[in-house]
């Protein structure tokens, strides 16, 4: 959709440019699939953030860092680090798995960002599943020249909301290697099958046995439920059912969802219990 009320694009070739953020009437620019996609009334300036040119994909021994300009279609084809510290990653499928939640085509992943998608706080924001999922952590640029850094699952406020404050930016993502190297499991349910995710569920069993369950979709903002070890079919279906942030939309009932969302994270225990089995059955022999 045309945007004819912008009046002027900035280049932003360094760090001070982002200045002009600090104006209600202006929006980053990165892939835009967000900003064309509807009417964006007052705003009269977009920041281009692609000439700071940042790095789409480091690794290092901490782990995985995303710039905040990383395409969808980048991070898809990203190989598994055979040689990464630690060994090939087990959660590396997930990245495929979560791009491929995005309601778009792959038009779509050449342009969409990773920092993007998070920061338009859409409950169905894949990249929202896949980074609260392994428990990454955001870095903001905040306007005043200093940095801020807190995991996804609070960076998401609510439904289109999160934790950027006038002229802040999403600078970068980062992924701890302990969760490359967990096993994970993915689930997602929609009424049509090229329609939005209605719930989308992540589940990683990290190296010494502990279960972290990520809802998203289906809730207003990630939520996550923790164990210190795979929980009972009982105890993990009663704490979906209670999260409290369930919402209504026409892609799902509130209802609907919680239901789903027991089933789903069930399949996840099971398939997340079945790898343990099989690893520790492997060992013995």
């Amino acid at each position: 959709m045309d945007q004819n009320t912008v009046t002027r694009i900035i280049p932003a070739r360094r760090r001070a440019d982002l200045t002009a953020l600090l104006s209600p009437a202006a929006l980053p620019l990165a892939g835009g699939s967000w900003i064309y996609s509807e009417q964006n009334i007052g705003i009269d300036t977009l920041v281009d953030l692609l000439p700071l040119g940042w790095a789409a994909l480091e690794i290092s021994p901490e782990g995985l860092t995303i710039g905040a300009t990383c395409t969808l279609s980048e991070l898809s084809a990203m190989a598994n680090p055979a040689q990464a510290e630690g060994g090939p990653w087990a959660a590396h499928p997930l990245f495929f798995e979560c791009c491929t939640a995005l309601y778009g085509s792959f038009k779509v992943w050449n342009v969409a960002t990773v920092g993007g998608n998070l920061a338009t706080a859409l409950p169905a924001g894949p990249m929202t599943s896949l980074l609260a999922g392994l428990d990454a952590r955001v870095l903001v640029w905040e306007a005043d020249g200093t940095d801020t850094r807190m995991p996804v699952a609070e960076f998401i406020t609510g439904n289109k909301t999160n934790a950027l404050g006038l002229g802040a930016v999403l600078r970068s993502i980062t992924v701890p290697r302990s969760s490359l190297l967990a096993e994970t499991a993915f689930r997602k349910i929609a009424l049509s099958a090229l329609g939005r995710s209605g719930a989308v569920l992540v589940g990683r069993l990290d190296a010494g046995g502990a279960f972290v369950l990520t809802v998203t979709a289906g809730t207003v903002r990630p939520v996550q439920l923790r164990y210190a070890a795979l929980p009972s079919a009982e105890t993990l279906f009663a704490e979906i059912a209670a999260i409290d942030c369930w919402f209504t939309d026409a892609h799902g009932s509130a209802d609907w969802r919680r239901a789903v969302s027991g089933v789903l994270g069930e399949e996840i225990r099971q398939e997340l219990s079945a790898r343990r089995s099989g690893e520790t059955q492997g060992d013995a022999r």
